[in-house]
């Protein structure tokens, strides 16, 4: 079942339509992805950026525009997308980043979701580079798909897990307010 699952969803992001609702750092964002038969609609998109240099274009999509974290996390799927647009990104460097951001996404306290997160880092240990799509499906209750390139990484499972990865962004203490705002639509 879950072999299928994976393969629905790979066929889900490889059949989008092509609309791109804008063009956000050079990277052409799609407005609509269906995953699960459902077509989620572009939330917002933004850059990540860090000593004014970009580092990848974030977007969110969800069933129905929201504009603020308690309501994204009540939808029943969401995606988070990542175009890196710097090559100066790297395996290690995302490791570190997303580190920073379950840090921040829990108070400092990820003790309970350890395993989640060590499993999701292990989808990191590939080489990173310029042009990479990172794309996270995040189901209510379940937890998180994860693929790169269009292909399916793995699955982590559990519900804190999910809202914590979506906190990264939108959560308290983001990896870039400027960019949870874009999400967001704000």
């Amino acid at each position: 079942m879950k072999v299928l699952s994976v393969l629905t969803l790979t066929a889900a992001l490889l059949v989008s339509p092509l609309l791109h609702a804008k063009t956000v750092s050079g990277v052409d964002v799609q407005e609509v992805l269906t995953i699960q038969s459902q077509e989620l609609i572009l939330n917002g998109a933004g850059v990540r950026s860090k000593f004014f240099m970009d580092l990848y274009v974030g977007s969110l999509y969800l069933p129905t525009p929201q504009d603020n974290l308690t309501a994204v996390l009540e939808q029943s799927v969401a995606v988070i997308r990542l175009n890196i647009t710097s090559g100066m990104i790297t395996s290690d460097k995302m490791v570190d980043a997303i580190s920073e951001g379950f840090d921040a996404a829990t108070n400092g306290d990820s003790s309970s979701i350890k395993a989640e997160i060590t499993q999701f880092m292990g989808l990191f240990n590939a080489e990173i580079k310029q042009g990479d799509q990172f794309s996270f499906v995040l189901t209510k209750n379940e937890g998180v798909t994860s693929f790169k390139n269009e292909q399916p990484q793995g699955e982590v499972k559990g519900e804190l897990f999910r809202q914590a990865l979506i906190k990264i962004w939108l959560g308290d203490a983001p990896a870039q307010n400027s960019l949870k705002q874009s999400l967001l639509g704000l």
